[in-house]
């Protein structure tokens, strides 16, 4: 069974983690929300394992030394790096919690970035200092179910200006920006001719790329965005004859992108 993993702030908790430093058999002690977690909710005891992550590409992998005070022993330690070719999702604002079921599937599929948009047609309304702490332990939660080393970063809120002004970026930069909508006419094959296409450049030259997928909110992208976006260099495509929800369709489209990219054995 694959040990459970936590995921620290390095900024704000308390963990004494230096990647230059790091040896096996250090003790640390835990947090004081990662240790409730662990001893008290899944009632880990001395002598089994789990693995710590600051969310950034480090991997700690640790045994249970006292449950009471919450400390681990570090039997090994490991530092992944990110894909060269980077998957980010911007979604639009939903009702219901559909945006935040979004991001949690986006996380698990393997989503390195998720940039929270606030779209002409979105109902619910970015409030700093409050959705996005929501957003950010949706990530982090997330981040822990599917035993990443990687949480992904959560960009700030953008408007539709904001959005116009990534696809220029991407077209600077070339990256790819893809505009899922249920009236285009170009489909998902020539999208993974494109992503194929920037992968092996992302290859050639060893800079890291993006590739955006833009979802909309429950009432659509609006004809005005769509003309914005493709006017600014956006490619815009259906993923099938079925319109999916706004919690769905980003999924299903990283889904299809990670398995391009060779994510998925």
């Amino acid at each position: 069974m694959t040990s459970p993993l936590f995921v620290f702030d390095a900024e704000r908790d308390d963990v004494p983690v230096n990647r230059d430093e790091l040896r096996a058999g250090w003790t640390i002690t835990l947090p004081p929300a990662i240790k409730r977690h662990a001893m008290g909710a899944m009632r880990l005891q001395n002598g089994e394992k789990l693995q710590l992550s600051d969310g950034r590409g480090l991997r700690i992998d640790c045994e249970v030394a006292d449950t009471q005070n919450g400390l681990v022993k570090v039997s090994e330690f490991t530092t992944e790096e990110q894909p060269i070719t980077r998957l980010a999702l911007v979604q639009a604002l939903a009702k219901t919690g559909h945006d935040e079921q979004a991001i949690d599937m986006a996380t698990q599929i393997g989503v390195d970035e998720v940039v929270p948009w606030q779209a002409n047609r979105s109902i619910s309304k970015w409030k700093a200092g409050r959705t996005d702490r929501k957003w950010e332990q949706t990530l982090v939660a997330a981040t822990e179910q599917s035993r990443r080393a990687w949480k992904p970063t959560l960009d700030d809120c953008v408007s539709s200006k904001g959005v116009v002004a990534i696809c220029r970026r991407a077209c600077v930069h070339h990256e790819l920006v893809i505009v899922l909508h249920q009236d285009a006419t170009s489909t998902w094959d020539g999208i993974e001719r494109k992503v194929a296409a920037l992968e092996q450049r992302c290859l050639d030259d060893g800079k890291p790329r993006r590739v955006y997928v833009v979802v909309g909110p429950e009432g659509g992208i609006s004809d005005d965005e769509v003309e914005q976006f493709t006017g600014a260099g956006a490619e815009v495509c259906v993923l099938g004859s079925n319109i999916m929800r706004a919690s769905t369709a980003g999924p299903v489209a990283l889904t299809l992108l990670a398995r391009a990219l060779g994510r998925f054995a």
